[in-house]
């Protein structure tokens, strides 16, 4: 087995399910409660705070941990909406957000806001120039990611953020595809929230974190208890949480030197699948991408039928985000960035991780040529 799907999971690392394991059987104490068995949950909790504070270069105060990155977003946007001052209403976002974050900002325009999307370039990279017009006295809110879920290009955040922090507009930045890959700083991007998720980065599923800037005005979006400040209420997921910080630790460690390597086999797959495949096309910026991130479009095919070749030679890899798995829809991403939505329909996505190796990446490359021969043939035949 080849796994090349890391952008939608990644498997859980050894050191944190063996972290995680005692607070199921053993430490399982509610994090909120008062006696001892309670004190040594919180204390994981508060120590896992630490680490995610750490590695984003901010009070442990400010990060609020969450289900994973699609309740991240949506308590960032939403929150935010529900405690607008009086005459800001306006809400952008880049046409190519995960959908987590383009639903969370259409859902608002039923409580009156406006919501505008910033257009992006053929490598799916805001127009900094024409994201700065729409800023306006009633804007609220900004949304840019830092780098694509499907074609991997890395947004300019620091400097659109920028210019909104001079204008008093509150800026979210969707980090989910990003932490644990590459070097993510709040005051580096200017970013007052930023959503993160482990299991993007050999972490547990269903947990999340969500970092406020100190004097960042935001609502909750569920009532219950008074975890995490009264934020997020609800009982704390300390498995989960405990995971998270372990995973987050393990990826701080290993870089940059694992950044670099697995950009190296990038750039490996990049070059000798351009090479093999005639008419292949290379998806999103060739350099200001995430290190990761491989995507190609293949006209004439369907990107899902070639991911299932793919599957039978043992290589897993994806169409696009997991996210729109199964959808007859071209890809919002691709047809942002100018792209037909016949050659769209063509995407396979390749996202490597820490277990792969130059001879993978190598093998990938000559499947998806054979592949590629293969149902070019038989598309012939049929013609």
């Amino acid at each position: 087995m080849i796994y090349l799907d890391h952008g939608a999971t990644s498997p859980v690392a050894p050191q944190v399910l063996a972290a995680m394991l005692p607070y199921f059987s053993q430490n399982y104490g509610n994090a909120s409660s008062l006696h001892s068995a309670g004190a040594l949950a919180r204390e994981a909790v508060e120590a896992a705070r630490d680490i995610v504070a750490a590695a984003l270069g901010v009070s442990p105060d400010e990060i609020y941990f969450t289900s994973g990155g699609t309740e991240s977003n949506n308590l960032a946007i939403k929150g935010v909406a529900l405690a607008a001052p009086p005459g800001k209403n306006l809400i952008l976002c880049s046409a190519v957000e995960h959908h987590a974050v383009l639903d969370a900002c259409s859902s608002l325009r039923s409580l009156g806001f406006e919501v505008q999307t910033m257009p992006v370039d053929a490598e799916g990279r805001v127009d900094l120039q024409k994201a700065s017009e729409m800023l306006r006295p009633e804007t609220l809110l900004v949304s840019l990611m830092h780098g694509n879920n499907e074609v991997g290009t890395l947004q300019p955040v620091k400097q659109l953020f920028s210019i909104c922090r001079e204008k008093g507009i509150v800026t979210h930045c969707d980090a989910v595809q990003s932490f644990g890959r590459i070097s993510v700083n709040a005051d580096v991007l200017q970013a007052d929230l930023i959503s993160i998720s482990a299991h993007k980065f050999n972490g547990p599923k269903g947990s999340g974190a969500l970092y406020i800037r100190k004097g960042t005005c935001l609502s909750p979006l569920i009532s219950g208890g008074g975890q995490e400040s009264g934020r997020r209420p609800g009982t704390i997921n300390v498995p989960g949480v405990v995971g998270m910080g372990v995973a987050v630790e393990l990826s701080m460690l290993g870089m940059p030197s694992e950044s670099l390597r697995t950009e190296a086999l990038r750039n490996i797959l990049i070059e000798k699948v351009l090479y093999r495949v005639p008419g292949s096309r290379l998806c999103g910026s060739r350099f200001e991408r995430l290190p990761n991130n491989a995507h190609f479009l293949f006209p004439g095919l369907e990107g899902e039928t070639l991911a299932l070749e793919l599957d039978v030679a043992g290589i897993y890899a994806s169409a696009g985000s997991a996210c729109s798995a199964g959808s007859k829809e071209a890809s919002h991403v691709l047809l942002a960035m100018g792209f037909p939505a016949n050659l769209a329909r063509g995407a396979l996505r390749l996202t490597l991780g820490p277990e792969n190796t130059q001879e993978e990446a190598l093998f990938t490359a000559e499947q998806i040529a054979q592949a590629v021969d293969k149902l070019r043939v038989l598309m012939r035949k049929e013609i």
